[in-house]
């Protein structure tokens, strides 16, 4: 993997993708042997830090909730998991999905594994901390948040769970990662917008505004199973959905289109991005499809 080196004027690669799913298709790809990250893996090796939404429960044991799809992975998946992503957000609406304790299971597992993940803990209070990684010199503070529902996947103040899309505590819990934290970057990953809606929703919209208004430097998101639009805001960017990377259980070529976004950052915050096509195939395997769009340099 490659490393940004420390100095006064530090760039560091970024390389993140949306909704990996590791239970079904992807998780019998696993369980055979092989790794749905393989075709991916050489262009994520490159980057200083990987980052992934985990869009499932990796635990054994739990009750599914009554909702018409519950992900629960095998823990066997994680060992692929952390060969090619170094920090996984938790804040989605399938973290949830066998209970409580599978979540909390979940959250230990990780840890053993040496994945440290961000949007959800065993409280309310860890849920909403920034997960602060540090490359190249650089404090790179990632923040997650889940706004779609069922809602009683919430940490509470004694309880796991995820951190809610809430403004009022995104915008603090972004000041905080500034002045208590003292992060040069900040990321937050949201779990939003309308499944299979190509544009962004005013409430999208509005709330990426805020957070970068507050001091956020890139607002990044996933949940819609597509690819959504993307835009700059007082010079920062705004990807509001990454759509799926390892997924399975969708026909359409939209649900079955996803990017690798790269960010290249320094102290004054996103300096150039861009995107790769990933095509997923039958078993929830990404293929690489090509480059997105070239650079771009976030503009006024």
């Amino acid at each position: 993997m490659g490393a940004g080196s420390a100095s006064s004027d530090p760039i560091v690669s970024i390389a993140i993708v949306g909704d990996v799913m590791l239970a079904d298709g992807p998780g019998r790809v696993i369980a055979s042997g092989r790794d749905p990250f393989a075709l991916f893996a050489s262009r994520l090796a490159a980057a200083d830090l990987r980052i992934a939404n985990l869009e499932c429960v990796v635990a054994q044991g739990g009750q599914p909730e009554d909702k018409p799809w519950t992900f629960r992975a095998h823990p066997r998946v994680l060992p692929v998991l952390a060969r090619h992503v170094d920090v996984v957000s938790v804040a989605n609406n399938h973290s949830g999905d066998f209970g409580r304790a599978a979540f909390g299971q979940m959250l230990r597992r990780l840890k053993d594994q040496g994945v440290p993940y961000f949007g959800g803990g065993h409280t309310l209070r860890e849920a909403h901390e920034p997960l602060v990684v540090e490359r190249g010199g650089l404090r790179i503070a990632l923040l997650g948040y889940d706004g779609f529902f069922p809602r009683a996947y919430e940490a509470g103040e004694d309880h796991p769970g995820v951190a809610w899309m809430d403004a009022e505590h995104i915008i603090e819990d972004i000041h905080r990662a500034r002045t208590v934290h003292r992060a040069d970057l900040v990321l937050p990953f949201m779990h939003w917008g309308q499944e299979h809606e190509p544009l962004a929703s005013e409430l999208q919209r509005r709330l990426a505004r805020q957070m970068i208004d507050a001091g956020a430097d890139a607002v990044i998101g996933a949940h819609p199973h597509v690819v959504q639009d993307t835009e700059t805001y007082r010079g920062k960017p705004i990807v509001y959905s990454l759509g799926n990377f390892v997924f399975d259980g969708f026909s359409h070529v939209d649900n079955n289109t996803g990017w690798l976004l790269w960010l290249q950052a320094g102290r004054d915050g996103v300096r150039r991005w861009r995107v790769e096509v990933a095509r997923i195939d039958k078993e929830g395997v990404p293929h690489p499809a090509g480059p997105g769009p070239h650079w771009e340099r976030p503009g006024p």
